[in-house]
């Protein structure tokens, strides 16, 4: 295959204002797994944080799927902010670890949170939660929908082979919910929500993160199951060289549209996918460790999940509040990215 970052395929660029956060949620499951509890794989401790900056990750037991922690997440919100079920208009769940194919994972949180609205999965690998704020932002702009729950959820311990010493430390699983809620003073509601975001994907490196046997196009097998095909398969090297340079380009290009400069921005949220990869971005964009948010140490990479959960996580120690301006980037398999400067 040509690689994929040789040249970067354009992202489309656009805008979706008119809304607010008035809620975030977040779930993760009670067994911490850490680096020292993976000795069995030979591999020494210090080595995984040196290479990816965790030391702990959570992982679901037996019976736990990724709607349970998207319910989970989703009552948490509620609880927190005082939103009622009654008033979700729209429900979109990112994730690439649903329950089951049929039906979608949406439908199942649907039912668990009790909501009488639409509801979809949205499914982007890593970048599924940007995917799935765009797709719930668009219907609050077009005047669908006035509350729109939006999910990212990924059960990874599920889906990464525990026998893979290079991949199975890096992932963790967990859920994390935002809550977004149209804006009708036409003044505010042009300075809020997304200022500018970003979408895009390259097939061109669908085969660097691949899980072979979950489709169409290898139904599960005997002889796939000897293979260990059911298991996500990544090239870890060449992935991390196209993540860096490509939230590099895209971080400048949606804070460029918006109008600002990276001084402008309160908090960066990156995908939590390897602590390297944010030090690398940072470093290259030349902004000051304290304005990235960094959960990846105790949550490990939860795909789907990771930045709502970094997200919740700033807003419960008031790094970032309504009215912050962020910068939000998920990156991941397809390829595929979504980047947005929003503001809260």
């Amino acid at each position: 295959m040509a690689e994929p970052f040789a040249s970067l395929r354009s992202s489309r660029l656009g805008r979706a204002t008119g809304f607010r956060v008035i809620g975030l949620g977040s779930c993760i499951p009670d067994e911490v797994v850490t680096n020292a509890d993976l000795s069995r794989l030979g591999c020494d401790p210090q080595w995984i944080l040196e290479r990816s900056g965790i030391r702990e990750r959570r992982h679901a037991p037996p019976g736990m799927a990724t709607s349970d922690l998207a319910i989970g997440a989703g009552r948490d919100l509620f609880r927190r902010c005082g939103a009622r079920a009654a008033d979700v208009e729209l429900l979109v769940v990112g994730t690439f670890t649903p329950d089951t194919c049929i039906p979608s994972t949406a439908c199942i949180v649907q039912e668990g949170l009790g909501l009488d609205a639409p509801a979809m999965d949205v499914t982007a690998a890593c970048a599924g939660f940007m995917y799935a704020m765009v797709t719930g932002a668009q219907f609050i702009v077009a005047g669908s929908s006035r509350q729109v729950l939006v999910i990212g959820a990924d059960t990874n311990s599920r889906v990464v082979d525990p026998e893979d010493v290079k991949t199975w430390p890096l992932f963790g699983d967990g859920a994390g919910a935002v809550l977004l809620e149209r804006i009708d003073d036409p003044r505010e509601a042009a300075t809020r929500g997304l200022l500018a975001f970003a979408l895009g994907a390259d097939g061109r490196g669908a085969d660097l993160l691949v899980c072979p046997m979950s489709g169409s196009r290898q139904p599960p097998n005997a002889e796939g199951l000897a293979r260990r095909e059911q298991f996500m398969r990544m090239e870890g090297r060449a992935v991390f060289k196209w993540a860096v340079r490509l939230a590099e380009d895209n971080i400048r290009a949606v804070v460029e549209r918006a109008g600002l400069t990276l001084d402008d921005i309160d908090c960066f949220v990156l995908h939590q996918a390897n602590l390297r990869i944010i030090e690398a971005v940072r470093v290259a964009l030349g902004i000051a460790a304290d304005r990235f948010v960094v959960t990846i140490d105790h949550h490990g990479n939860t795909s789907s999940g990771s930045i709502p959960l970094a997200l919740d996580e700033a807003w419960r120690e008031g790094r970032v509040g309504p009215g912050s301006t962020i910068v939000a980037c998920g990156f991941g398999g397809g390829l595929a990215w979504g980047t947005a400067v929003w503001r809260l």
